[in-house]
């Protein structure tokens, strides 16, 4: 079996499971998020822990594949997930307006993006986008969507790209 899929996962206090036929559901501070299960691995639970196995006579190929993605929806339900994006550039800026996120990224027009649903975007200063959810996926999906819009280019290094992200440089054209 995985080494992945042997590792149980602990459910942090506030967080219930209920694991159904064709559904599994977790609850937490943060919201709820649902599982669809994955053929041929069996998840139990007792005295709150989680473990995840594979049937009787199946292939355990997707054992830990549907560990993991319990492990990321019960993290995401007790703490949350959180991207940050920053914006480099001149005249390059972002502001949240209701629900959608505006952004001046050297266009001749503004972007404007609607925040998805389970997903919070927050601007605290003008070159920083902060962005938060439950869901995993979602909030990097949001994330690359947002960082699709203007990526950072070689030669400047302008646009927007992830808190941390190194960009190599390319060197000018010599004459």
């Amino acid at each position: 079996m995985s080494r992945v899929a042997k590792k149980p996962i602990t459910l942090p206090k506030g967080v219930d499971c209920q694991i159904g036929a064709d559904v599994i559901t977790v609850k937490g501070p943060k919201g709820t998020l649902k599982l669809p299960p994955i053929s041929g691995v069996k998840v139990a639970m007792d005295n709150g822990m989680l473990t995840c196995a594979a049937n009787e006579g199946t292939d355990d190929k997707f054992a830990g594949t549907a560990r993991a993605l319990l492990a990321n929806v019960v993290k995401g339900v007790s703490e949350g997930y959180e991207r940050k994006l920053e914006l480099v550039g001149v005249g390059y800026r972002a502001q949240m307006q209701g629900k959608s996120l505006n952004l001046s990224l050297g266009f001749s027009h503004p972007v404007v993006f609607a925040a998805p649903e389970g997903v919070t975007i927050e601007t605290p200063t003008q070159t920083e986008i902060l962005i938060k959810g439950a869901d995993k996926q979602r909030v990097g999906e949001t994330a690359a969507k947002i960082r699709a819009f203007r990526p950072p280019e070689p030669y400047k290094g302008k646009g927007v790209r992830y808190a941390g992200e190194r960009i190599t440089l390319k060197e000018a054209k010599k004459a």
